[in-house]
């Protein structure tokens, strides 16, 4: 019955009545995972939900006040800050509560609940203050990470070393403040960090730490100088596009691996920088430097001669890459059936070039675009090679005889793009289903598929991954679907139980009793 009910919830024909009657319960562990969420969580995202049962959902669970106000389902005038400080602070935090409502929550006992407050945007300058003194580490961490300019300024100096590198995060901060952070000089040395909160110095913690009470990081240390701490917040402000390049050139030649690496996608470094990096022995480092569109013509086609596939991927994703560079990449290195961003950046007369081009990787590529000219689309239809063929065949405003053509030219190779083709007609599905050998793949799509039809669908009934998919389709005869709620797999169950196609009186069969 559990998983009955969480589909249920989520299905769009249920009736009003039926829905007040879930709300009425979705503060009970009915579901029986020990967690309440779940259905009040389903019960949230419907959109037909009115603001009376929005209100009436809300106080049974609070947990589902954010989304019901992102949805504009709640206001200020539905919550009581004090017995639902949860739902309060999701309001606040969407910018419809109430500042009153931040200060008292300023003064909550719960950590947690004043730590969620920190992270609330446009918060009253007197509870920004109050935040930022606040006796809590983890409240203060959580305000620079989302503060202003002018309150990372001060926290900056904070003397616990956390929140220096949560400002250090903070891309609000302003480029003189993580210059600072970055070299200390100008602000007064930390005084604490979560190592030395906890253990005494000089302390190392054991990656493989047994005490399940332990919140400390692996390998996080500190001597006296909570050199763990201040490595995060360098690896943070290196990452930090504000940051200036100035303040972050001179650790290309660190010792510290994640501090080179946070350096390969900066935009904006010397070329001599970014040629220190591409010579890097880590491998990370240079795929993350190979994708970097700031890098030069003649560092791009360094990378692409690298030993490493990741790198050579890397290069095949900037969208820098000399077109032909990327076609000799795409004949030598696993690219995937994506559009890369060079080809979707690529001129009319490139298109042209690369759909003549005699290298089928070239083609392949180009045939990822959905936005190609119609009589360049239909040559590569009628492409000879599978891989081009496979890439085309989900391209839309394809007709049903262009889609059969690739069917019969390449076969099980292109069904699974075929089935995933938005114009593929029911006839089509209905034959892809039965072809022999099944193509499990093919099947899958075919069950998300808005044109799926009953007999296609219970054949997709038959791959243990298009189940789950098939089950939920409103196309599925009310026969099946009410067999599917006994299935043994609990996602066909509930992908039943939330088909709009499910029988209402069987609905109210299933709610009988609640």
């Amino acid at each position: 019955m559990n998983h009955v009910l969480l589909g249920l919830a989520a299905n769009a024909a249920l009736p009003a009545e039926s829905v007040d009657r879930l709300i009425a319960i979705a503060d009970a562990d009915v579901t029986g995972f020990g967690d309440i969420g779940d259905l009040a969580g389903e019960l949230a995202g419907r959109t037909d939900l009115s603001h009376e049962q929005a209100v009436a959902l809300v106080s049974r669970a609070e947990e589902c006040a954010a989304r019901l106000a992102r949805a504009g389902r709640l206001t200020a005038v539905d919550i009581d800050p004090v017995a639902q400080p949860r739902a309060a602070l999701a309001l606040l935090y969407e910018g419809v509560g109430s500042p009153e409502w931040a200060r008292l929550l300023a003064a909550d006992p719960v950590v947690e609940r004043r730590e969620e407050l920190a992270a609330c945007p446009d918060l009253p300058p007197d509870v920004v203050r109050t935040l930022a003194a606040d006796s809590d580490v983890r409240v203060v961490v959580e305000l620079a990470l989302w503060a202003a300019p002018e309150v990372t300024g001060r926290l900056a100096e904070h003397p616990h070393a956390e929140v220096r590198r949560a400002v250090a995060v903070n891309e609000a901060t302003p480029p003189a403040v993580l210059a600072a952070l970055v070299t200390g000089e100008g602000l007064p040395p930390a005084r604490r960090c979560l190592v030395c909160d906890r253990e005494e110095t000089p302390f190392v913690h054991d990656p493989h730490c047994p005490r399940l009470d332990c919140e400390l990081p692996p390998g996080a240390s500190c001597d006296g100088s909570h050199e763990s701490t201040l490595h995060a917040l360098q690896q943070a402000a290196l990452r930090n596009p504000a940051t200036p390049a100035d303040a972050v050139v001179d650790f290309v030649g660190h010792p510290s691996m994640l501090l080179r690496w946070a350096l390969a996608a900066r935009p904006g470094l010397p070329p001599e920088v970014y040629g220190q990096l591409a010579a890097d022995p880590v491998p990370g480092v240079r795929a993350d430097l190979a994708e970097n569109p700031a890098i030069g013509d003649a560092l791009i086609r360094g990378l692409a001669e690298d030993r490493s596939s990741d790198v050579r991927r890397g290069v095949a994703f900037n969208p820098r890459v000399p077109l032909d560079v990327l076609i000799r990449l795409a004949a030598t290195t696993k690219i995937g059936d994506v559009l890369v961003p060079r080809i979707a950046s690529a001129s009319p007369a490139e298109v042209e070039e690369l759909a003549r081009s005699a290298h089928p990787a070239a083609r392949m590529l180009l045939a990822q675009r959905r936005d190609l000219p119609r009589e360049v689309r239909d040559a590569l239809v009628h492409d000879r090679d599978a891989k081009v063929a496979r890439s085309i065949a989900a391209h839309p405003g394809l007709s049903e005889g262009q889609l059969r053509t690739l069917v019969d030219r390449h076969g099980a190779r292109v069904l699974a793009k075929v089935a995933a083709n938005p114009d593929a007609s029911p006839a089509l599905l209905d034959d892809l289903a039965r072809h022999e050998p099944p193509v499990p793949r093919a099947l899958r799509e075919i069950a998300r598929h808005r044109h799926a039809t009953a007999p296609a669908l219970v054949v997709c009934l038959t791959d243990d991954r298009a189940r789950p998919v098939a089950a939920g389709h409103p196309a599925l005869p009310p026969p099946v679907i009410v067999e599917l709620l006994a299935d043994q797999d609990w996602q066909v169950v509930q992908a039943a139980a939330a088909n709009p196609s499910l029988p209402p009186a069987v609905m109210s069969d299933l709610l009988r009793g609640l």
